[in-house]
């Protein structure tokens, strides 16, 4: 039995387009150039901040965020950003009686842009205001303090194997992969790596298994 669905944010909740073309800009480089790097990364197991390092060697993210932000052309999160399926899915699970949360490796700043979306769920943290990020173990320990029930009524969705589902389920939570952005897709369909429960193609049919 499911009693909480914890979800993920980039790629799960939200498209990263604009957060991927916000670097494009800041850093100077055409948009396809950004999205051939993150694929590499990508396919390459490596974090996707490697993709900025490989157009600024030596890259300082926090020092480039800062200065992004204090340039005026910091982080931006609004409704358009949502996949389609969030809102309808997120209140079918509410209304199903399922505690929904929100957890996902995102700053103070992107916490208060998805705040101020006010989504159907029942609370929304991000990993700066936790003081720790996925795929360390602590965070999902953190999941399991916060969320309700056992840790095997917890079900972390995500599009990451190995952020979001390998540290989730060694944790002791059950796990999904929704097939959205360059990770889901790329791993969705490897048995090795892909080691989820289940593996969705939308937040739909995953409200669908849940209620079956």
């Amino acid at each position: 039995m499911i009693k909480s669905v914890v979800f993920d944010v980039g790629e799960t909740l939200t498209s990263d387009v604009r957060f991927w073309g916000r670097w494009a800009r800041w850093l100077d480089v055409p948009p396809h150039t950004m999205s051939a790097l993150v694929g590499a990364v990508t396919a390459l197991g490596m974090d996707n901040a490697e993709a900025l390092r490989l157009i600024r060697p030596g890259l300082d993210l926090e020092a480039e965020r800062a200065a992004s932000e204090a340039a005026g052309v910091g982080e931006m999160l609004d409704e358009s950003d949502l996949y389609s399926d969030v809102r309808p899915a997120l209140s079918a699970l509410r209304a199903a009686g399922v505690w929904v949360g929100v957890a996902g490796n995102q700053t103070r700043r992107a916490g208060e842009l998805l705040r101020g979306l006010a989504l159907p769920v029942d609370d929304l943290v991000v990993s700066e205001e936790w003081r720790v990020a996925k795929p360390n173990p602590a965070f999902f320990e953190r999941v399991i303090e916060w969320a309700q029930g056992e840790p095997d009524e917890i079900l972390y969705v995500g599009d990451h194997p190995a952020n979001d589902h390998a540290p989730a389920r060694a944790a002791g939570l059950r796990t999904a992969l929704v097939r959205r952005g360059p990770w889901g897709y790329l791993w969705a369909n490897n048995a090795e790596v892909n080691r989820a429960e289940w593996t969705v193609d939308s937040l739909s049919d995953l409200v669908r298994l849940i209620e079956g």
